[in-house]
């Protein structure tokens, strides 16, 4: 039964990420017909406003991490992430002690990294924003890191990606204790879907990497300037002055993929601006990213941003009513 949430702040936080717990967790809603829950935000010293993200706000928890040993929910929100910050060892071992009670522990953004100090990661799946899987990926070696997720359900730790993703871990973890319902409500009250499809792949742009190989930046750049010609790995050497096999090598080594993959994410990449800026239908996109056919182009769209194309501009789309407004 979800009845306690203890938050735990670190010693500075995101606004956005711990309002997000706050909206979810923190409010009354017995007025529609959802049960209270008992909320505690909790500090190392309670009562010492704590420096936020945002300039001129500060928080201060009013519960220390005493809170936390008896709670159903340990949430912890984003925090400024810098790789050398230590986190003070009595809230790791606090978090930790309410895993082992029974805790069930929620992070949002960075504060997988918190989790994985206190070392709720290792052998387990996660996720964090995608601008940090990287970092995460190589602090926590024993964590396996799913980039492309909007969040992960690994039974007492759920951990989301990046920002907005932390109400879909909320909501989420509300539906899965308390029901579709429940989670129904408070989406209806927040003004958000109970319940979004696809994952964080659909906002990750891949910009041309920078190459120490002068030859190979120019292809790539020119490459990417010609995305709707045909392309094949040996006409590409030739222009990089390569053989075939040196060729896919350096490639493999600079971009960390291999050409066929990093044209076909170049080509999404063209496709996702071109659905979010123009009215193009989908047979003259396919064929300017030249992918050549929409059935080409949805395949490959579907499975690199987890979502169809006409779904994404509809998502992402600029109208031009709000434009013009």
């Amino acid at each position: 039964m979800l009845s306690k949430v203890a938050v735990v702040l670190n010693t500075r936080l995101a606004m956005f990420e711990f309002g997000v717990v706050c909206e979810v967790f923190g409010l009354d809603r017995t007025m529609d017909g959802l049960p209270a829950f008992d909320f505690k935000v909790c500090g190392l010293e309670p009562g010492k406003p704590l420096r936020s993200s945002t300039p001129g706000i500060t928080v201060t928890p009013e519960y220390g991490l005493e809170e936390l040993r008896d709670a159903d929910l340990v949430c912890i929100p984003a925090y400024p992430f810098v790789e050398s910050q230590a986190i003070d060892p009595r809230i790791l071992e606090a978090v930790r002690d309410a895993s082992e009670h029974g805790a069930t522990v929620l992070t949002v953004c960075s504060g997988a990294f918190l989790a994985g100090e206190a070392g709720l990661l290792d052998d387990r799946k996660c996720t964090t924003h995608w601008k940090y899987v990287d970092a995460l990926a190589q602090r926590y070696p024993k964590a396996t890191v799913d980039p492309d997720v909007l969040f992960v359900d690994a039974g007492n730790l759920i951990t989301s990606a990046g920002t907005a993703a932390g109400i879909d871990a909320c909501l989420h973890l509300v539906r899965r204790e308390l029901g579709s319902a429940a989670a129904n409500a408070i989406a209806r009250r927040m003004v958000v879907p109970p319940q979004r499809d696809g994952g964080q792949r659909q906002f990750i742009e891949r910009p041309v990497p920078e190459c120490t190989s002068d030859s190979l930046s120019e292809t790539l750049v020119w490459l990417s300037e010609h995305l709707e010609l045909p392309h094949t790995v040996e006409d590409l050497a030739a222009r990089a002055t390569m053989s075939t096999r040196t060729f896919a090598r350096r490639f493999a080594a600079e971009t960390g993929t291999t050409p066929v993959k990093w044209l076909t994410s170049q080509r999404i990449l063209l496709a996702k601006h071109l659905l979010e800026d123009t009215e193009l239908d989908l047979e003259s996109i396919a064929h300017r990213c030249g992918f050549g056919s929409g059935a080409l182009l949805r395949h490959h769209f579907q499975r690199s941003v987890g979502i169809a194309p006409t779904e994404y501009r509809r998502r992402f789309g600029a109208r031009v009513d709000d434009a013009a407004m």
